[in-house]
C-alpha cells in the first residue's frame, strides 16, 4: 500500500527535528506571547472594554489586557538601566495594566492603549523608587521627575558621568525640571552613590567588614554598671534627706520638685488649706534642710544632680 506524501513527510527524521520547541524559560515564553498577541482595532477595543465594565465579562478583560501586554514589556524595558530584575518590572507593569482596565471608561473618546500607558508607567516608576535603593529616594512629584529625568538631561547637555554637575549645568537642570539647584545637587550625589552591604569586606584580603568600622555609641557594660550604682546611691541620699522633713514638707517637695508636672503654689495651697505664700516659705525651708543634710554627706548637692535647689 502506497503512503501519501503527507504521511511520508511527517515520518522523516528531519521533520521531527524541525518541530518547534517550547522555551524552558517561563519569562521568555511570556515575553514572546506578549509581543505576538494581536493588536485590537478601535471598535473591538471599545466593545471589549464595555463588556468588562458593564457586564464583568472576564473573557473580554483577558482579551483586552493580553492585547496590550506588549506595552508593559516595552515600558519596562525603558527602566532596565536602574539595575532591577526585568521580570519584576514587567510584573509591576502588569499591575498597572489591570488598574487601567478597572478604571477605564469606554464612553470617553480615549483609546485604552493610551490610557493604560499612563498606569503602566506610573506603577513601574513607583516600583523603581521603592526598590532602587534601601534609602528613600523621593516622594514629591518634583523629586520623582528629577530622579527619572536627570540622566536624560545630562546626556542632552553632554555632561555624562557620575560626578557633580558644573554650576551652569546644575542651573540648567533646575530650570528645566522646575526644582531648586540644591535638589539637583542632592539627587546627583544620590544617583552616583550605591548601596553597600555592611558585611562586604573593605580590604583586599577580606579580613575586615564595613560594619567593623561603625562606632558603637551605646554605653559600655562598665559605664552601665557605674550609672546604675550612682543612681542607686543618689536615691539613697535623697531618701535620707527627705526623712528629716515633716509630712507637709515632704508633700510639698514631692509635688513641687520631684514630679515632671509640678503643681502650682496656688493649687497646693488650696489642697493644704494655706496661702500660696506660705507654701513657698515651707518649700524654701524644706530645701534648706535637704541642702544642709546632703552637704554634710557628699558636699555640694548641685554637682551630684540630686534635686533642683534654690
Amino acid at each position: 500500500m502506497q503512503r501519501t506524501e503527507s504521511q511520508t513527510m511527517s515520518s522523516t527524521p528531519s521533520a521531527r527535528v524541525a518541530a518547534p520547541r517550547r522555551s524552558a524559560d517561563p519569562d521568555r515564553r511570556f515575553f514572546a506571547y506578549a509581543m505576538n498577541a494581536p493588536l485590537l482595532e478601535r471598535q473591538e477595543e471599545l466593545a471589549l472594554a464595555t463588556a468588562w465594565k458593564d457586564h464583568g465579562d472576564e473573557v473580554a478583560l483577558h482579551k483586552l489586557t493580553t492585547a496590550y501586554m506588549r506595552l508593559v514589556v516595552a515600558i519596562a524595558a525603558k527602566f532596565r538601566h536602574y539595575g532591577l530584575p526585568f521580570a519584576d518590572l514587567v510584573s509591576e507593569g502588569n499591575i498597572g495594566l489591570m488598574q487601567a482596565a478597572a478604571r477605564f471608561e469606554p464612553e470617553r473618546d480615549v483609546r485604552f492603549s493610551t490610557y493604560a500607558s499612563w498606569w503602566i508607567r506610573s506603577a513601574t516608576q513607583d516600583y523603581v523608587l521603592r526598590n532602587w535603593s534601601i534609602v528613600r529616594t523621593g516622594t514629591t512629584a518634583a523629586q520623582k521627575s528629577l530622579f527619572f529625568n536627570l540622566r536624560r538631561l545630562r546626556v542632552l547637555i553632554r555632561d555624562v558621568g557620575s560626578g557633580p554637575l558644573s554650576a551652569d549645568n546644575r542651573a540648567y537642570v533646575a530650570r528645566a525640571l522646575r526644582v531648586s539647584e540644591g535638589d539637583v545637587e542632592k539627587m546627583t550625589g544620590r544617583l552616583a552613590a550605591v548601596d553597600r552591604s555592611l558585611n562586604a569586606p573593605f580590604s583586599e584580603d577580606g579580613e575586615g567588614e564595613w560594619q567593623d568600622l561603625l562606632a558603637d555609641e551605646r554605653p559600655t557594660p562598665e559605664a552601665e554598671v557605674m550609672n546604675s550604682y550612682d543612681s542607686d546611691k543618689r536615691r539613697d541620699w535623697l531618701d535620707q534627706a527627705m526623712g528629716r522633713l515633716s509630712e507637709r514638707e515632704q508633700l510639698i517637695i514631692r509635688e513641687r520638685r520631684l514630679r515632671e508636672d509640678s503643681i502650682t503654689l496656688e493649687k497646693l495651697g488650696q489642697r493644704l488649706g494655706i496661702s500660696k505664700e506660705r507654701v513657698r516659705q515651707v518649700e524654701h525651708q524644706a530645701l534648706a534642710k535637704i541642702r544642709k543634710h546632703l552637704t554634710a554627706i557628699i558636699g555640694d548637692p548641685d554637682e551630684a544632680g540630686l534635686i533642683p535647689v534654690e
